[in-house]
């Protein structure tokens, strides 16, 4: 079966490594948050429009993976429990997977903080995501996002098996994407 990881969790935590790891590990392709974000910033900065046409591009990006006969899928984002769209953008994200009969994933990685503020500033990171080389403000926008955002589930929120949460406050990128491998049988 076809499947879709929808991998999410506070800024830094670690959802690009991971994901990328899990991409080496299985036959999955990844297709990270940023890919859309730092396409579209340069050209129209964090404005509406920068968003609603990101939401539309991972809108049809979906669509078409989903219509493929491709293995699956590893889509990374921050997911804000306290935005009702948010709920109803990541339903009908999942639900359009599953009505090509593809299996959805879901895979929550927490971090403490420092950890974050440490993984904010590796090299990689910054390679990858070029919208976040301005380290200050990608820092203070890390420390705000935890006072007015939930960004990770209650514990017991979520009712499904398949869902894994991983703290990898302590664990390597290649380890956390093992227990993701075998947790789906990926």
């Amino acid at each position: 079966m076809e499947k879709f990881v929808f991998l999410f969790g506070p800024q830094a935590v670690g959802k690009m490594t991971v994901g990328q790891k899990l991409a080496e590990v299985t036959r999955l392709k990844l297709f990270h948050n940023h890919m859309t974000i730092d396409l579209l910033e340069p050209l129209f900065g964090f404005t509406p429009e920068m968003w609603r046409l990101a939401h539309m591009f991972r809108q049809e990006i979906f669509e078409a993976f989903a219509k493929s006969d491709q293995y699956g899928l590893i889509f990374t984002k921050v997911w804000n429990f306290n935005d009702p769209s948010e709920w109803d953008s990541i339903h009908n994200m999942c639900l359009l997977f599953r009505s090509h009969g593809v299996d959805v994933c879901f895979v929550e990685l927490e971090a403490n903080v420092e950890v974050r503020l440490k993984r904010n500033r590796t090299p990689h990171r910054l390679e990858h995501k070029p919208t976040k080389k301005n380290i200050e403000q990608s820092e203070q926008h890390l420390l705000t996002s935890m006072e007015t955002m939930r960004l990770n589930f209650y514990e017991g929120e979520i009712d499904t098996e398949n869902y894994i949460r991983i703290n990898n406050t302590h664990l390597s990128p290649d380890e956390t994407a093992l227990m993701i491998k075998e947790k789906f049988q990926l």
